[in-house]
């Protein structure tokens, strides 16, 4: 027991001292052990609910706000910066998703068509002689062209790259934002086939053209690149590699960014690398003939046909790199299907729409009682914007 000095304070001996410690190691043990708990049971929580709404399927939506629009059925639309493009034979406009008019551009065309690389957008006339380039902000230069033009590539900067037809000779021309000529030269259906489509790096340094070939009776498709760099200036033509490929239509490229190109082909997909004479790094071979492909910088999608009548439709997702991601069967026939701007795959026909994620998870399924145009992403997953035939909404999905 505790002695008492002549003062009245206790003198507490050594076994006293230890037993008081070892209550407060007591009581701080069962403090972190209740923390430790909580902070599993929360995670499990969160994680419960992040699974959930990974793996949860939405079938309506809240308006949030809807605006009322007038088009024509000619006019088409696209994303770009965040911000709606509609664009028709006479003129595009770009809105926001209040139908603020941000900027507009007339012209007379027979058939827009339009290519975008990050900050720029152009419009071109196929088979006629205008092309525009513009940013989200203004128009930054116009092109009328000599010959009809067959398609247009832009850069991250505003360079673009030209493809035209005269003839049986084809022509490939690069101007620079303001539309001041570049480059130039032409291909004639001897050396190594016809043009059918292009590709431009982000940074303009790198051209790919893909040519058909049919002239011995035998199909067969030809790759080239062409280097604007100080590489290509030590070759003939600045060509710095061609290759080509036997029993193959290649009718579409694309330069996923600066230094990797894919190449669209109707019974392979072929991916080259390199920062200055890209080479095949990978070759993906398709089972079945592609119904579709669509691609953005990161993925690619590939759908070809299943012969299970309950699901009539196969897609295929890869990396850029040619690695399978996801592997889905779907029944809805549509008529578009694409990468949204956050990567979920997006399948729509005039009234329908279906949204998947890249895991394959069937994320949303809606039949609209009016035509559907265009479906946005918006600032967090659950948020969209839906262009309908009169109006533009901004929903929340539920």
């Amino acid at each position: 027991m505790a002695d008492k000095n002549k003062q009245g304070f206790r003198t507490v001996k050594d076994a006293d001292m230890e037993e008081y410690r070892q209550k407060i190691r007591e009581h701080r043990l069962a403090v972190l052990k209740r923390g430790t708990v909580f902070a599993v049971v929360l995670l499990l929580i969160v994680a419960v609910f992040g699974l959930y709404m990974a793996f949860r399927q939405y079938t309506d939506y809240d308006i949030r706000s809807s605006v009322e629009r007038s088009d024509t059925q000619a006019t088409r639309f696209a994303e770009f910066q965040g911000n709606i493009l509609k664009y028709s034979n006479d003129g595009a406009f770009y809105i926001d998703a209040e139908n603020e008019l941000i900027w507009n551009q007339t012209y007379e065309m027979s058939d827009p068509q339009i290519d975008i690389c990050q900050e720029y957008l152009v419009i071109y006339d196929k088979k006629g002689t205008k092309i525009y380039i513009l940013t989200a902000s203004k128009l930054q230069g116009s092109i009328e062209t000599t010959m009809p033009i067959d398609q247009v590539c832009v850069a991250s900067q505003g360079t673009i790259a030209v493809l035209m037809r005269k003839d049986d000779t084809a022509y490939l021309q690069l101007y620079d934002k303001e539309g001041k000529n570049l480059a130039q030269g032409e291909i004639h259906g001897g050396k190594g086939g016809y043009p059918v489509a292009i590709a431009l790096s982000q940074d303009a340094i790198k051209l790919g053209v893909s040519m058909l070939d049919i002239s011995d009776g035998k199909v067969k498709s030809t790759i080239a690149f062409y280097n604007y760099g100080s590489v290509g200036q030590n070759e003939i033509d600045n060509c710095v590699g061609v290759t080509t490929y036997e029993d193959t239509v290649i009718p579409e490229l694309e330069f996923t960014s600066n230094d990797r190109m894919v190449a669209f082909g109707d019974s392979k997909i072929l991916v080259f690398e390199g920062t200055q004479k890209p080479q095949l790094t990978t070759e993906v071979a398709l089972e079945k003939q592609a119904q579709s492909i669509f691609h953005n910088g990161d993925y690619i999608g590939i759908v070809s046909s299943n012969d299970d009548e309950a699901v009539t439709h196969h897609l295929s997702i890869y990396r850029t790199s040619g690695d399978l991601v996801m592997e889905k069967d779907f029944a809805m026939e549509y008529n578009s299907i694409e990468f949204l701007s956050n990567n979920e795959i997006c399948i729509r026909n005039e009234t329908e729409c279906d949204i998947y994620t890249l895991r394959g998870v069937y994320k949303f399924h809606y039949e609209f009682d009016r035509d559907l145009y265009q479906i946005i992403p918006g600032g967090t997953s659950l948020n969209y914007t839906f262009v309908l035939s009169d109006a533009t909404e901004r929903v929340r999905l539920k």
